[in-house]
């Protein structure tokens, strides 16, 4: 939707409600909600507009908490404001709410104007344009994978999220019969998403009963980020309209798949993917060979970005499609990153680690900065691992735990130079948070195993 649109449709009575939206920590939307005529006011079309949110924003936790311990932000600061800025070139219509469209904004101190450094959006934007400035493109897609679970969150939640009952009874991955009746939920999925400039591609029944898939087709980083972001928001609204539940939770439960959000990458030049060279083995380039290097040589330092949670690593099982080992291969959904399309023009790294709990923003600028570096530093590519990956539970680990891969994080000297160290210790303490808010709470684990046993 452009400017003109938007304003054609306010005019003519179509559109009363403006949702003006910044991208938290979470990957979530957060802001504000303007009727239409006066964001016209506020937000001509030049761009000159602003408006303010709390600066807490990006530096709180799912609860809407007020950790301390960050840099930017605290109560003795006094908790002051941050800028929204519209970016006017995401605006889009929001066709499940009566009358809406939808606006993202970038992040900006409030003082300087400049850019907050470790707002996500604005984390994402540097490293592309760190690829830019090498002339490159980088091109990826995600893959979007959820439960969906038969009443709303508000009246699972009442229950204490103890009766969580999938749509469905068995695995229906590919299952077109089980997916048919999921239909009243998927179809206006499908349809409202592509209808706001979203180009879905499909649906299809995930490994596990009552799981989904969404797939998206590949676009520059920041539209794919910003694609992935409204999607997730607006899955959870739609399936909620239709008396479901849609989470993201990586594994919510011990004997069921987790859910993932596995990202397509390549690097393109010239309007070409440059990860392509049809004379060279696979049909990769020297450049590729170059980038999952860095991609694997750092697995470790970005991991926090592709599992931000503790439940993240519960995810990471043997023989549960999620990957174990930092390992590449062709065409193995055991290995953590998986060649794609090998011989052909569309040849890609997919890297199968991130849950779909991850900041889209903050997991494709991780692998960006490190594949980046691989390519400028020519890292050698080791072989392909051939096999099981999930049998040599010693080649690479992915980090085991939540605490591994903050220490790892803040271990990093690539992350340190390609984000800045203010980003680095931002998110490390919102893993250390994170743990904090986990070791303090007694589980029913730890009832029902030592109550009367211990």
């Amino acid at each position: 939707m452009t400017y003109e649109d938007l304003k054609a449709r306010i005019e003519a009575g179509l559109v009363d409600t403006v949702l003006t939206c910044i991208i938290d920590m979470q990957g979530r939307l957060m802001g504000k909600r303007f009727h239409a005529e006066a964001f016209l006011e506020m937000f001509p079309a030049d761009g000159g507009g602003e408006t303010h949110c709390c600066n807490y924003l990006l530096a709180t936790d799912l609860e809407m908490a007020t950790p301390d311990g960050y840099a930017s932000t605290s109560w003795s600061a006094g908790y002051g404001d941050y800028i929204m800025k519209p970016d006017l070139g995401t605006l889009r219509p929001v066709p499940w709410l009566e009358g809406t469209a939808m606006v993202l904004c970038d992040v900006l101190d409030h003082h300087t104007h400049a850019p907050v450094p470790f707002a996500p959006r604005e984390v994402l934007k540097r490293q592309i344009a760190r690829a830019e400035a090498m002339g490159l493109t980088p091109i990826m897609a995600t893959e979007l994978e959820f439960f969906l679970f038969q009443g709303t969150h508000d009246e699972i939640a009442a229950g204490g999220f103890r009766a969580l009952n999938p749509i469905s009874r068995y695995n229906e991955d590919y299952h077109i019969f089980q997916t048919s009746k999921e239909e009243p939920v998927m179809r206006p999925i499908r349809n409202h998403l592509r209808a706001m400039g979203i180009p879905v591609e499909g649906t299809k029944g995930e490994a596990e009963a009552g799981q989904e898939e969404v797939n998206i087709k590949y676009a520059g980083a920041l539209a794919t980020a910003d694609h992935h972001t409204i999607a997730k928001h607006g899955i959870k609204e739609i399936a909620h309209l239709q008396g479901y539940a849609a989470s993201f939770l990586p594994k919510w439960h011990a004997d069921r798949v987790g859910s993932a959000a596995h990202v397509h990458q390549s690097l393109w030049k010239d309007g070409e993917n440059a990860f392509h060279d049809a004379g060279a083995d696979l049909g990769k380039s020297a450049l590729m060979d170059h980038y999952m290097a860095g991609l694997l040589t750092y697995a470790a330092d970005y991991t926090v970005f592709l599992a931000p949670y503790v439940n993240s690593y519960k995810r990471f099982a043997r023989g549960s499609f999620a990957p174990t080992q930092a390992v590449w291969s062709v065409d193995n959904r055991t290995a953590a990153f998986r060649l794609c399309g090998d011989g052909t023009k569309g040849v890609r790294v997919e890297c199968r680690t991130p849950g779909a709990d991850m900041n889209p923003y903050l997991a494709m600028a991780a692998m960006l900065a490190a594949g980046l570096k691989g390519i400028e530093d020519a890292l050698p590519l080791p072989d392909a691992y051939a096999g099981d990956a999930y049998s040599d539970d010693d080649r690479n680990h992915i980090p085991r735990t939540l605490r591994d891969a903050r220490e790892a994080l803040l271990a990093s000297d690539m992350l340190r130079d390609a984000f800045g160290a203010e980003t680095v210790t931002h998110y490390a303490r919102a893993a250390e948070w994170e743990l904090e808010e986990f070791n303090r709470v007694v589980t029913d684990y730890e009832i029902a195993r030592g109550f009367e046993k211990a």
